[in-house]
């Protein structure tokens, strides 16, 4: 903010300022001739030269702070603050007490910061101590060993002038064995508000409550028909149970004056743990996950159920779906085709989702980039996908102007677009390390002190200031921001004020609107930026998802928890935490290849044709618990000369293959040739995209041509020829041997064995017949035949 405006805080009265600085020099002469008195010592001491110095210095003793109460007193109340002393030195220190010293009204907010940085006791600004019975003494304080304290004051005993922020000083006065007299050896400064009347003109202040967790839900959802979510793990039941970082978030939230903030992921995770789900768990050694039932049904319901509840009437800001980080899309997300849409989806399904589980209507025209840093291209893409309003930060959207205040937070930077800048100084008060009292107790005062010097810069000029706070607060840190909160709800000159109206409020003419170049974007951001193959990986699982839907007969099964895994890959959560964000994204496409693995073609092995016309069956398998269709199978010949699908170089045909079904397609074919012919099937999708491996393998073709054929066809005519020949020869020679049977059975029949007995010639038969001579031969040939020649008989012509 304007350091102009640093000057402009109330101070006390000449006076009182006067005798305050005569008390400190009285106070510190006691320390200065110790000094002078050292200075002089002989060099016989020079030995212990540095545990002297030490043991005298204001740095010797540790003082913690870990209450102060109240935080932002009035005249009648008492002031108490408790803490520990520790002796750090080497000596013990003797006649020690612990005292409060009340320095003057802080003239600045730059002032304030110079004075929580500053070490050591300093008599003229730390002022004089509050003594009397004001005090807590100690006999001796042991070096190494801490004590408590607790001092309680009437406010009226402070003397506390104008309206202002005063330096709260707790100091511990003693004496050591090497400087044996009083003086200050350490000092713990802190601050005290002081406005006991109600101002005439408040600052209205929005407080921005965000929840926001990391990603805790994956792609993958169980088996079966109802597929419940999987779970990357526990941890988000863990923060939404009692005493869990979100539960305590919403517990001290519903108590305070505050803006919700809250990314529609977290709502749409927990409404999913109310229901039937599953956690993922390392299962073997060799990695592989497996799913073990969620327990946490009663916690998220609820949890959701108090949230519903505490939002109801309460302006709620909803971030795009998993917060997605803004700065990185800006700086590398947009030189990758296709990120932007995904900016796009997320904010359409804020609305949608905050609805449906909270029953309020949102505001979504706002965008917060990372710490509200910004440069052209960041603001450029948080308004692309509709928002209007930029959450920025005064450290990033610096005051060049010479306002003498701090200039509401609306401020219009051109294209329609308002940036809301958020006070750094408020903002930044709670990132550190709250769990330690003493700081949680610095960081509330502190954090009240800068917001009532807002206040007083010109407390005539009404002002809009905005605060946002870290994206993910610890316990500790939600618990001091309550604390804060709290206190300046009870105060006289802040009063809360919605986000909303906080934009719409009127700008200052004098604020700085000029958005700072991309170079002054902090180098320390831009590391933990997402790179750019993190968007090109989540826009190659988008390609592939593209690919797979439009054969779907149910997409929204699968669309929408990938669509929304997609959005967590570029959430803001995973800057720090680059390993953790691949291993993220790999996870989702791993998943999404597993999914579209289950429709695939069967391996084929060698396919054999005999005949000039055959089928070829190809097998589609789906695994899926859903039916797929507008999926084409397509055959192709890589030898058409030799082997024809159905006429020509390839088929193809349209399928549809039920949940948990293999279908056969089958295609006719037509060989011109023997031999092998290598075949492809490849499915795809129905505009053309190719779908899955395809599986090649070889058909081999026995076909027989028409002249092999032909020749078959004579031999075995003539095999039948043959044989009929040999039907009819057998045949004819039976029956001439029955004939030559016949004849001889009637001639035995006749006389002729009696001829025989007689010695006689038998009557018919010839003399010619009977050879000349017993010994003459027969006749060379046998009679000749008169029947006709038999097939394939050779004939002696």
């Amino acid at each position: 903010m304007a350091e102009a405006a640093d000057n402009q805080g109330r101070s006390s009265s000449p006076a009182r300022r006067w005798l305050r600085r005569t008390g400190a020099l009285f106070a510190g002469a006691p320390l200065l001739a110790g000094l002078l008195q050292l200075s002089a010592a002989p060099d016989a001491h020079s030995v212990g030269k540095s545990s002297v110095a030490k043991a005298t210095g204001s740095n010797t003793v540790d003082i913690s702070l870990s209450s102060l109460t109240p935080s932002v007193p009035t005249d009648d109340d008492t002031l108490t603050v408790s803490g520990t002393v520790r002796n750090n030195g080497k000596q013990t220190v003797k006649s020690a007490h612990v005292g409060l010293r009340v320095g003057e009204a802080l003239p600045s907010r730059t002032a304030l910061d110079d004075a929580t940085k500053r070490t050591g006791f300093d008599s003229y600004a730390d002022g004089s101590e509050i003594g009397g019975k004001y005090v807590e003494e100690f006999s001796e304080l042991v070096p190494g060993i801490a004590q408590s304290f607790s001092i309680s004051v009437p406010v009226k005993k402070l003397d506390l002038g104008a309206d202002g922020v005063y330096q709260l000083g707790v100091s511990l006065s003693g004496r050591t064995a090497a400087a044996p007299y009083d003086q200050v050896l350490g000092i713990q400064r802190t601050f005290l508000p002081w406005q006991p009347d109600m101002a005439d003109t408040r600052t209205k202040t929005t407080y921005l409550w965000p929840l926001i967790s990391t990603a805790h839900l994956t792609a993958e959802t169980g088996a079966g028909e109802q597929q419940p979510p999987v779970f990357q793990d526990e941890e988000l039941a863990e923060e939404i149970s009692p005493g869990g970082r979100l539960d305590q978030m919403l517990s001290l939230g519903k108590e305070l004056n505050i803006t919700w903030v809250i990314d529609p992921d977290l709502l749409a995770s927990v409404d999913a743990m109310t229901r039937s789900y599953q956690v993922k768990t390392e299962s073997d050694t060799a990695g592989e996950s497996d799913t073990t039932p969620g327990k946490n049904q009663a916690v998220a319901k609820r949890w959701l159920a108090q949230l519903e509840e505490a939002v109801q009437g309460e302006e709620v800001v909803a971030l795009p779906f998993a917060d997605p980080d803004l700065a990185s899309l800006a700086h590398t997300g947009k030189n990758v085709t296709g990120s932007l849409s995904h900016l796009q989806d997320a904010t359409d399904v804020a609305a949608i989702t905050v609805e449906t589980v909270l029953h309020v209507e949102p505001e979504t025209d706002f965008s917060w980039p990372v710490n509200g840093a910004v440069d052209p291209s960041i603001i450029k893409i948080a308004t692309s996908a509709g928002a209007d309003k930029v959450i920025a930060r005064s450290d990033s959207l610096k005051e060049t102007g010479s306002l003498a205040y701090t200039p509401n937070a609306a401020r219009p930077i051109g294209g329609g677009t308002t940036a809301v800048v958020a006070d750094a100084r408020l903002s930044t008060a709670f990132q550190g390390d709250m769990t330690q009292a003493d700081n949680s107790t610095l960081a509330v005062q502190k954090f009240l002190g800068q917001s009532l010097m807002t206040q007083l810069q010109d407390a005539d000029r009404q002002r809009s200031i905005v605060i946002a706070p870290q994206r993910m607060p610890s316990p500790s840190q939600a618990q001091t921001m309550a604390q804060a909160l709290t206190a300046l709800q009870g105060g006289n000159w802040s009063q809360f004020q919605k986000l909303s109206a906080a934009a719409d409020a009127k700008p200052d003419p004098g604020a700085t609107t000029k958005v700072p170049g991309a170079s002054a974007y902090p180098s320390s951001l831009r590391k933990q930026e997402l790179p750019r193959s993190a968007f090109e990986e989540t826009q190659y699982t988008q390609s592939v998802l593209d690919r797979f839907k439009v054969i779907l007969s149910d997409q929204s099964r699968v669309v929408t928890p990938f669509g929304r895994a997609m959005n967590r890959e570029m959430s803001a959560s995973w800057r720090g935490r680059a390993a953790e964000a691949k291993t993220y994204r790999d996870s989702v496409q791993s998943y999404l290849d597993t999914l579209t693995d289950q429709v695939r073609l069967i391996e084929k092995s060698e396919t054999k044709l005999s005949g000039r016309s055959a089928t070829i069956p190809v097998t589609v398998q789906n695994n899926l618990v859903q039916d797929v269709d507008k999926l084409v199978l397509r055959l192709t010949s890589m030898q058409p000369t030799r082997l024809e699908i159905d006429g020509e170089d390839y088929a193809e045909q349209t399928i549809t293959v039920s949940g948990g079904h293999s279908q056969s397609v089958k295609f006719d074919t037509n060989a011109h040739a023997n031999g092998e012919v290598k075949v492809v099937a490849q499915l795809y999708t129905e505009d053309g995209q190719k779908y899955g491996d395809p599986v090649r393998f070889d058909v081999n073709v026995t076909e027989l041509t028409p002249t092999v054929m032909l020749v078959i066809a004579g031999g075995v005519l003539l095999l039948v020829l043959a044989g009929f020949r040999m039907y009819t020869q057998r045949k004819r020679a039976a029956a001439r041997q029955a004939e030559e049977e016949a004849t001889a059975e009637e001639a035995s029949d006749a006389d002729v064995p009696l001829a025989h007995e007689s010695g006689e010639e038998s009557p018919g038969r010839s003399g010619a017949d009977e050879p000349e001579h017993p010994s003459d031969p027969a006749p060379d040939t046998a009679r000749e035949s008169t029947d006709p020649s038999g097939t394939g008989e050779r004939v002696d012509r």
